[in-house]
Protein backbone atom coordinates (compact mmCIF):
# COMPACT_ATOMS: atom_id res chain seq x y z
CA UNK A 1 0.00 0.00 0.00
CA UNK A 2 1.08 3.54 -0.54
CA UNK A 3 1.11 5.87 2.39
CA UNK A 4 1.16 9.60 2.49
CA UNK A 5 3.14 11.13 5.26
CA UNK A 6 2.66 14.68 6.33
CA UNK A 7 5.44 16.81 7.56
CA UNK A 8 5.13 20.14 9.21
CA UNK A 9 5.65 22.97 6.86
CA UNK A 10 4.16 26.18 8.24
CA UNK A 11 6.09 29.02 9.67
CA UNK A 12 8.12 27.79 12.58
CA UNK A 13 9.01 31.05 13.95
CA UNK A 14 11.04 32.49 11.18
CA UNK A 15 8.88 35.50 11.49
CA UNK A 16 8.55 36.34 7.86
CA UNK A 17 4.79 35.87 8.10
CA UNK A 18 4.43 33.59 5.13
CA UNK A 19 2.39 30.46 5.50
CA UNK A 20 3.74 27.61 3.52
CA UNK A 21 1.80 24.58 2.37
CA UNK A 22 2.54 21.35 4.10
CA UNK A 23 4.80 19.07 2.06
CA UNK A 24 3.38 15.67 1.46
CA UNK A 25 5.81 12.82 0.72
CA UNK A 26 4.73 9.47 -0.72
CA UNK A 27 6.23 6.15 0.21
CA UNK A 28 5.44 2.98 -1.72
CA UNK A 29 5.50 -0.27 0.21
CA UNK A 30 7.20 -2.90 -2.03
CA UNK A 31 6.26 -5.94 0.05
CA UNK A 32 3.13 -6.84 -1.99
CA UNK A 33 5.11 -6.43 -5.24
CA UNK A 34 7.76 -8.88 -4.01
CA UNK A 35 5.02 -11.33 -3.00
CA UNK A 36 3.48 -11.05 -6.47
CA UNK A 37 6.86 -11.64 -8.09
CA UNK A 38 7.44 -14.83 -6.12
CA UNK A 39 3.92 -16.04 -6.90
CA UNK A 40 4.52 -15.51 -10.63
CA UNK A 41 7.88 -17.29 -10.51
CA UNK A 42 6.32 -20.21 -8.64
CA UNK A 43 3.40 -20.40 -11.07
CA UNK A 44 5.60 -20.47 -14.18
CA UNK A 45 7.98 -23.02 -12.67
CA UNK A 46 5.09 -25.37 -11.95
CA UNK A 47 3.13 -24.67 -15.16
CA UNK A 48 5.91 -25.14 -17.71
CA UNK A 49 7.27 -28.45 -18.88
CA UNK A 50 10.97 -28.96 -19.03
CA UNK A 51 12.43 -30.00 -22.36
CA UNK A 52 12.68 -33.75 -22.51
CA UNK A 53 15.62 -35.38 -24.25
CA UNK A 54 14.65 -36.71 -27.63
CA UNK A 55 15.98 -39.79 -29.30
CA UNK A 56 15.62 -41.20 -32.76
CA UNK A 57 14.11 -44.62 -33.15
CA UNK A 58 16.25 -47.01 -35.12
CA UNK A 59 14.80 -50.30 -36.31
CA UNK A 60 17.28 -53.16 -36.24
CA UNK A 61 16.60 -56.78 -37.10
CA UNK A 62 16.30 -59.42 -34.41
CA UNK A 63 19.34 -61.57 -33.68
CA UNK A 64 17.51 -64.86 -34.03
CA UNK A 65 19.07 -67.25 -36.50
CA UNK A 66 15.80 -68.77 -37.74
CA UNK A 67 14.81 -65.51 -39.43
CA UNK A 68 17.77 -65.52 -41.75
CA UNK A 69 16.42 -65.86 -45.22
CA UNK A 70 18.36 -65.49 -48.41
CA UNK A 71 18.30 -61.98 -49.76
CA UNK A 72 18.93 -60.96 -53.28
CA UNK A 73 21.96 -58.72 -53.73
CA UNK A 74 21.30 -55.05 -54.41
CA UNK A 75 22.00 -53.65 -57.82
CA UNK A 76 24.49 -50.80 -57.71
CA UNK A 77 22.18 -48.73 -59.91
CA UNK A 78 19.63 -48.63 -57.05
CA UNK A 79 22.08 -47.62 -54.31
CA UNK A 80 23.45 -44.33 -53.02
CA UNK A 81 26.62 -45.06 -51.05
CA UNK A 82 27.73 -42.45 -48.50
CA UNK A 83 31.26 -42.44 -47.10
CA UNK A 84 31.72 -40.18 -44.08
CA UNK A 85 35.07 -38.43 -44.20
CA UNK A 86 37.01 -35.96 -42.08
CA UNK A 87 36.17 -32.28 -41.67
CA UNK A 88 32.43 -32.85 -42.25
CA UNK A 89 32.94 -34.07 -45.81
CA UNK A 90 30.70 -36.74 -47.30
CA UNK A 91 31.92 -38.70 -50.31
CA UNK A 92 29.28 -40.50 -52.32
CA UNK A 93 28.76 -42.83 -55.25
CA UNK A 94 25.33 -42.49 -56.82
CA UNK A 95 24.18 -45.59 -58.69
CA UNK A 96 27.62 -47.00 -59.28
CA UNK A 97 29.63 -49.71 -57.55
CA UNK A 98 33.07 -49.03 -56.09
CA UNK A 99 34.63 -51.79 -58.20
CA UNK A 100 33.39 -50.16 -61.44
CA UNK A 101 36.03 -48.57 -63.68
CA UNK A 102 34.15 -45.24 -63.61
CA UNK A 103 34.00 -45.09 -59.79
CA UNK A 104 37.14 -42.93 -59.23
CA UNK A 105 35.80 -40.24 -61.57
CA UNK A 106 32.20 -40.54 -60.31
CA UNK A 107 33.13 -40.12 -56.62
CA UNK A 108 31.73 -36.77 -55.50
CA UNK A 109 31.98 -34.71 -52.32
CA UNK A 110 29.25 -32.84 -50.42
CA UNK A 111 28.65 -31.39 -46.96
CA UNK A 112 26.14 -32.25 -44.26
CA UNK A 113 22.82 -30.45 -44.04
CA UNK A 114 21.07 -28.99 -47.06
CA UNK A 115 23.75 -30.15 -49.54
CA UNK A 116 23.53 -33.80 -48.47
CA UNK A 117 19.72 -33.59 -48.39
CA UNK A 118 19.72 -32.33 -51.97
CA UNK A 119 21.93 -35.24 -53.06
CA UNK A 120 19.63 -37.75 -51.33
CA UNK A 121 16.46 -36.24 -52.83
CA UNK A 122 17.95 -36.16 -56.35
CA UNK A 123 19.16 -39.76 -56.15
CA UNK A 124 15.88 -40.91 -54.61
CA UNK A 125 13.87 -39.27 -57.37
CA UNK A 126 16.08 -40.69 -60.14
CA UNK A 127 16.17 -44.25 -58.80
CA UNK A 128 12.49 -44.49 -57.87
CA UNK A 129 11.43 -43.11 -61.27
CA UNK A 130 13.55 -45.69 -63.11
CA UNK A 131 12.61 -48.72 -60.98
CA UNK A 132 9.22 -50.02 -59.83
CA UNK A 133 8.44 -50.95 -56.22
CA UNK A 134 9.20 -54.51 -55.18
CA UNK A 135 6.59 -57.15 -54.29
CA UNK A 136 6.47 -55.94 -50.66
CA UNK A 137 5.74 -52.36 -51.74
CA UNK A 138 9.21 -51.04 -50.91
CA UNK A 139 10.76 -48.40 -53.10
CA UNK A 140 13.88 -49.35 -55.01
CA UNK A 141 16.04 -46.60 -53.44
CA UNK A 142 18.56 -47.79 -50.84
CA UNK A 143 21.24 -45.80 -49.02
CA UNK A 144 24.37 -47.51 -47.75
CA UNK A 145 26.03 -45.50 -44.98
CA UNK A 146 29.69 -46.21 -44.36
CA UNK A 147 31.46 -44.42 -41.52
CA UNK A 148 35.23 -44.32 -41.76
CA UNK A 149 38.07 -44.03 -39.25
CA UNK A 150 38.19 -40.25 -39.64
CA UNK A 151 34.45 -39.59 -39.22
CA UNK A 152 32.91 -38.61 -35.89
CA UNK A 153 29.83 -39.64 -33.95
CA UNK A 154 28.26 -36.29 -34.84
CA UNK A 155 28.66 -37.18 -38.54
CA UNK A 156 26.76 -40.42 -37.97
CA UNK A 157 23.95 -38.58 -36.17
CA UNK A 158 23.80 -36.00 -38.97
CA UNK A 159 23.41 -38.72 -41.62
CA UNK A 160 20.71 -40.50 -39.61
CA UNK A 161 18.92 -37.17 -39.20
CA UNK A 162 18.99 -36.74 -42.98
CA UNK A 163 17.51 -40.21 -43.39
CA UNK A 164 14.63 -39.17 -41.13
CA UNK A 165 14.17 -35.78 -42.83
CA UNK A 166 14.13 -37.25 -46.34
CA UNK A 167 11.87 -40.10 -45.15
CA UNK A 168 14.29 -42.70 -46.51
CA UNK A 169 12.95 -46.04 -45.32
CA UNK A 170 15.67 -48.35 -46.58
CA UNK A 171 19.21 -47.72 -45.47
CA UNK A 172 22.03 -49.85 -44.15
CA UNK A 173 24.89 -49.05 -41.79
CA UNK A 174 28.06 -50.83 -42.83
CA UNK A 175 31.19 -50.36 -40.75
CA UNK A 176 33.72 -51.95 -43.09
CA UNK A 177 35.10 -50.70 -46.38
CA UNK A 178 35.82 -53.14 -49.18
CA UNK A 179 39.20 -53.13 -50.91
CA UNK A 180 37.64 -51.49 -53.97
CA UNK A 181 36.16 -48.71 -51.81
CA UNK A 182 39.49 -48.14 -50.06
CA UNK A 183 41.15 -47.86 -53.45
CA UNK A 184 38.56 -45.37 -54.75
CA UNK A 185 38.69 -43.23 -51.61
CA UNK A 186 42.47 -43.33 -51.34
CA UNK A 187 43.94 -40.94 -48.77
CA UNK A 188 40.63 -39.13 -48.18
CA UNK A 189 39.60 -41.41 -45.32
CA UNK A 190 42.97 -42.33 -43.84
CA UNK A 191 43.76 -40.92 -40.40
CA UNK A 192 46.55 -38.37 -40.34
CA UNK A 193 49.28 -39.19 -37.85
Amino acid sequence: MAAIEESGGGGHGKGDGKVRAKKMSTRVDMTPMVDLGFLLITFFMLATTMSKPTSMSLAVPDKTEDQEKPTEPLKASKVLTLFMGANDDVYYLDGIAADDDKAPTELKTTRYGFDLRSVIFASQKRINAANPKDKDGNEAFVVVIKPTEVSTYKNMVDVLDEMAITKTKRYALVDALTDAEKKVLGDKVKPKN
